[in-house]
């Protein structure tokens, strides 16, 4: 094996875990700390047979990681070396090294809180701050105090103030390995004002082909930039020789796998990519990058109860990583499109997830395991209070919570299911219903962006999506239709439908609005009176389209994606509902109030 940054501190890496429980890694991206590490300490006398178990925030890096490193061994994945994400396993009874993603882990110490077979938990890219991450940190520490105190944590990071988790390890030793990089010179390419982003990007692209040598690595906040800049180059041309591909989570593994596998002699390629590649992915070649400087994340309101989508600038250390990407193989040049003093207003860190995060997903998972206060773990961000109890407010309306803060039986039947709470209560008693089939495709859609979103002439009404999921409708992609039935069957099988289609569980589109209402009761719309396509939601948050509907002029709508703006909402994606269906499933619920005013003409 080619010998890389991360070699030279194998030895005292060894030496901190022999001696001790717990350690930190810091690394650049490129020192081979997520593939060697694992393989250098899978014979250590302290495992005693146990597993490695490396948790990875993205299932691409998760999935190239185990490839990589079965590769290294002359193996397929799935022996030594495998993996376990959604949809996609592949392990057996010899494997050692197992690199899994967030859900997973969570899952793992929910079922086996002992982690018996496990020795060694990885926390790799813990920079990221992912909510299962820390969560899973949080448990990993709960069971060492209480239950395995010869249970090994590694964290490792790129970018992360290492004292503070450190501390939270008990003072762990910090080891820190030296990056193999070339210069990389930064140049500022502020776009014009008025100027849209996805011509400035192409610009940038152009000009960058013709000035320097290599692949081209650009940065976009997410999926519609990506097409919508692909579709400017496509239109323009790159030149011959030179290939276009995507990079994003949604995308099949074959099409990342073809993104990030090295151009042929001669050839050059160019990459759009969201974050997924400002970490713990090597793309061979890459001599330019071309950062838009923004990033799309998720922040959730407790006041409205609602999450909403925003695209921020990234931080300092973000930037860097990215600019990072261009010097790994030679000096390389970095594109950064916005002015320089802009960087002196930048936030050194991304927020944890934990802080902006809907935590309902959380809440459950820790009754679950029995912590009411989480004040009983140890984290470097405590969950705050508010949105905490926003999502026991939540949970308890779903059933999966009860008065006290306890996990229901409908709590536990929903957890394992893999997607967020309110998603898997719509599975479960959608099936009860027989509605199975349909609310496993409506919960398919929803895990995943909007997959009819920038198609010009489609409303906002997701049954549109169902339809066009259920036919082979040309506005929504085949690969995308492909892995929505995939999940869609996974969910049916998980609640206990069968697999394929049957007439008793197939259901009916137009039963989607009830669907929705067990899932989102919060956002069940009421139109305002001799308002058109404006709605008050139960939660008291105001909701209106952004465009003409024939929705907007239902009596009552339930809303699933909203923007969640404190003033009045947008709504993408809702479908109608009768008060017929409201009544029936919360009849319980419904409070009259009587006003009586005094009128003085």
């Amino acid at each position: 094996m080619n010998p890389l940054p991360v070699d030279s501190v194998l030895a005292p890496l060894r030496a901190a875990l022999e001696q001790g429980a717990n350690a930190v890694l810091q690394a650049p991206p490129g020192s081979g700390k997520t593939t060697r590490v694992p393989l250098a300490l899978a014979h250590e006398p302290w495992l005693a047979g146990r597993r490695i178990v490396i948790l990875e925030p993205r299932r691409l890096a998760a999935r190239a990681a185990a490839i990589y490193m079965a590769e290294m061994l002359h193996q397929t994945v799935g022996e030594t070396v495998g993996y376990r994400m959604r949809r996609d396993t592949k392990v057996s009874p010899q494997t050692r090294i197992e690199v899994v993603t967030e859900g997973v882990l969570t899952r793992m110490l929910q079922s086996d809180p002992l982690l018996e077979a496990v020795g060694l938990l990885v926390f790799d890219e813990f920079h990221e701050r992912s909510l299962h991450a820390d969560l899973g940190l949080a448990l990993a520490l709960h069971a060492r105090l209480l239950v395995r105190p010869d249970l090994r944590l590694l964290v490792m990071s790129a970018t992360l103030d290492a004292g503070p988790v450190s501390a939270l390890l008990g003072n762990a030793p910090v080891i820190s390995a030296h990056g193999r990089s070339f210069p990389v010179e930064t140049r500022y390419r502020p776009v014009r004002e008025g100027v849209p982003l996805e011509q400035a990007v192409a610009l940038a692209v152009v000009t960058a082909l013709n000035e320097e040598p290599g692949d081209v690595l650009v940065f976009l906040p997410g999926t519609p930039e990506i097409r919508r800049v692909a579709e400017r180059l496509d239109h323009e041309g790159l030149g011959s020789g030179v290939a276009l591909f995507s990079l994003y989570g949604d995308l099949s593994p074959e099409a990342q796998a073809a993104a990030i596998r090295p151009s042929p002699a001669g050839d050059r390629k160019v990459v759009l990519a969201t974050s997924i590649a400002q970490t713990s992915l090597t793309i061979e070649g890459v001599r330019v990058v071309i950062d838009a400087g923004l990033a799309r994340t998720s922040r959730f309101s407790p006041r409205t109860g609602m999450a909403r989508l925003v695209t921020v600038p990234v931080s300092v250390a973000a930037a860097d990583q990215r600019r990072g990407r261009a010097g790994r193989v030679a000096p390389g040049v970095c594109y950064r499109l916005w002015a320089e003093q802009l960087d002196a207003v930048r936030k050194a860190h991304d927020t944890p997830e934990i802080l902006d995060a809907d935590l309902a997903p959380l809440a459950l998972e820790l009754a679950l395991a029995g912590i009411h206060d989480p004040g009983e773990l140890r984290w470097l961000d405590p969950p705050p209070a508010a949105t905490l109890g926003r999502a026991r407010q939540l949970l308890e309306e779903l059933g999966a919570l009860d008065s006290a803060g306890r996990a229901t039986l409908h709590g536990r039947r929903i957890a394992p299911l893999g997607v967020h709470p309110r998603l898997a209560h719509m599975l479960m008693q959608g099936a009860e219903l027989g509605f199975g089939r349909v609310a496993a495709d409506l919960a398919a859609i929803l895990t995943e962006r909007d997959p009819l979103r920038g198609v010009l002439g489609v409303d906002a009404d997701i049954r549109t999506r169902l339809d066009a999921l259920r036919r082979d409708d040309a506005r929504m992609p085949g690969a995308t239709r492909h892995r929505l039935r995939i999940e869609s069957q996974r969910l049916r099988a998980a609640v206990g439908g069968r697999r394929a289609g049957g007439s008793e569980a197939t259901g009916d589109i137009e039963t989607a609005g009830m669907l929705l209402a067990l899932a989102y009761p919060d956002r069940i719309g009421q139109r305002r009176p001799g308002a058109s396509q404006r709605f008050l939601l139960r939660n008291g948050q105001g909701a209106s389209f952004a465009d003409p509907q024939t929705m907007g002029e239902a009596d009552f709508i339930v809303a699933a994606e909203l923007d969640g703006d404190v003033r009045e909402s947008r709504i993408f994606l809702a479908a109608p509902v009768t008060l017929s269906d409201v009544l029936e499933l919360y009849r319980d619920q419904v409070t009259v109030h009587q006003t009586v005013e005094w009128d003085a003409a």
